[in-house]
């Protein structure tokens, strides 16, 4: 790696930090509260680890609040064992737009994204970036096919290049290639070009459900 390249990636790992500090510090009494009305609404853990892909292929549990049903997986399965629609949904995109496994106060979570700031402690662990590629799960790697590298050459971020452009309303053609377009480009301008750029599609809750 050149001598700049380097410099500016660690100029983002310095970013990472301090940025992932200052928020955790301001939000943290909010954190809380949604912590505790997660427990309050079916007396199960707030936070969910989730095993993803990081950088390197290598894996690590993923943190958020937890936006779902307690049994969601045992729900997931029924679902797609007996409706097709749903099932070609899941495996086109991974992803339900009805989705029944999701609670009423896990769907505010998640339009609002505040199921991902337990993100941050992935962030000051250097297990993620505040900026990079959705963090994937295993069954995703092959519809990366041969571009998994690009991914796994950077962390996954709590936001990124699909996330302020569309996020679910994005295939998921596009999606990979805008992980290799951030993969091939990433540095300091990339990573502060696209935080400026989340506020505004956090605030307007683009492609989020």
């Amino acid at each position: 790696m050149r001598g700049g390249k380097k410099l500016s990636l660690d100029l983002c790992r310095v970013l990472d930090v301090m940025i992932a500090l200052a928020v955790l510090i301001f939000v943290a009494p909010l954190m809380l509260v949604i912590a505790g009305l997660i427990k309050m609404q079916d007396g199960g853990p707030a936070l969910f680890g989730h095993s993803r892909i990081g950088q390197g292929g290598r894996s690590f549990k993923c943190l958020k609040f937890r936006s779902m049903v307690v049994d969601a997986e045992a729900r997931l399965n029924a679902l797609l064992a007996r409706d097709p629609e749903a099932r070609r949904e899941w495996e086109a995109d991974h992803k339900l737009r009805k989705d029944p496994r999701i609670t009423a106060l896990g769907a505010f979570l998640r339009k609002s994204s505040l199921d991902e700031l337990p993100q941050l402690f992935n962030v000051l662990k250097g297990e993620m970036s505040l900026v990079g590629p959705r963090p994937i799960v295993t069954a995703e790697i092959v519809r990366y096919g041969r571009w998994f590298p690009y991914y796994c050459s950077v962390k996954p971020g709590v936001t990124g290049l699909w996330q302020v452009n569309g996020r679910n309303d994005v295939s998921y053609r596009r999606r990979v290639a805008l992980d290799v377009l951030f993969a091939r480009t990433n540095g300091v301008r990339r990573y502060l070009q696209i935080m400026s750029a989340t506020i505004p599609a956090v605030l307007l809750r683009s492609g989020s459900y």
